[in-house]
């Protein structure tokens, strides 16, 4: 019976520890397929060119501000660059979109090979850039920057022929217009305030006109949109009248009692001067 016991005892240790061993091995099995599976997925077998330092608009894109790093199959940038050499073999290219470091280097966002760093590089298809004069004030105290949106007012004075007073108003012209440049700075990662002397937007065609004519015949100010805010709203014509305090001054009338109280009658006025007269007389003959 001990014997019997033993035994017993025996087989379930060699059992057991089968068991784990057994276990273990499985583990270890799958954990290996799984880590391969997961290299093979994320094993970054393509390379992206990215730069090396932060890069502003007009920059010119050379070997030591750029840099390869490796990047997952079939997860790369539409528009990216697998080599420098690829990106710079052609001629100079330059910045027209700024870049961050270690950011991907886009075709969109670099001149084409040979040519310049200007405003018609960054313009949409079919869009023209337009240059509107403002001031400390019409430009927002200089916080519309590169990139911004904003409203653009037109106000204006019409000489009437009837009386030849002049009337005012100030009228909606644009909405949501891009702003491409303050002065001769269009970095649109700028986050400093610039008071600007003039300010360069992207319009159409039809836009453009409005923008030249209206800055010929009124005065033109801005309103900075918010970042989110990329639809139009129904406006109507400001007038003087709409402020509260337009048309000419009528003095009001006053009630009967009043004028009785504060403004004597012609008979009232002969008696005092009478009696001034009287005294007078009075004084004399003293």
């Amino acid at each position: 019976m001990r014997g019997n016991s033993l035994l017993m005892l025996g087989l379930a240790v060699v059992f057991g520890i089968g068991a784990v061993v057994v276990t273990k091995v499985w583990l270890d099995t799958q954990r290996s397929q799984f880590t391969t599976s997961a290299e093979a997925t994320l094993s970054p077998t393509d390379t992206v060119v990215v730069a090396a330092t932060a890069l502003r608009f007009g920059d010119r894109l050379q070997p030591d501000n750029l840099k390869q790093i490796p990047w997952p199959s079939g997860a790369r940038p539409n528009g990216a660059f697998m080599r420098k050499e690829e990106l710079l073999e052609s001629g100079d290219r330059y910045v027209i979109t700024a870049l961050e470091a270690n950011e991907p280097v886009l075709e969109w966002k670099v001149t084409g090979p040979g040519q310049r760093a200007t405003l018609s590089a960054v313009l949409a298809e079919g869009k023209k850039a337009v240059t509107i004069r403002v001031n400390d004030v019409l430009g927002v105290a200089g916080f519309v920057l590169p990139g911004d949106r904003v409203d653009i007012m037109l106000t204006r004075q019409d000489r009437s022929p009837s009386d030849e007073s002049r009337k005012a108003y100030i009228d909606v012209l644009l909405q949501n217009i891009k702003v491409l440049a303050i002065d001769q700075l269009a970095d649109d990662r700028t986050d400093d305030p610039q008071v600007a002397k003039a300010v360069t937007v992207e319009v159409g065609t039809e836009q453009a006109q409005k923008l030249t004519l209206a800055a010929n015949v009124g005065q033109l100010s801005l309103a900075l949109r918010n970042v989110l805010s990329d639809t139009g709203e129904a406006t109507r014509r400001v007038t003087i009248g709409d402020l509260g305090t337009g048309g000419p001054f009528v003095e009001p009338e006053e009630d009967e009692a009043e004028k009785s109280v504060l403004r004597p009658s012609f008979a009232t006025v002969g008696v005092i001067r009478g009696m001034e007269r009287s005294e007078y007389q009075v004084q004399k003959e003293r």
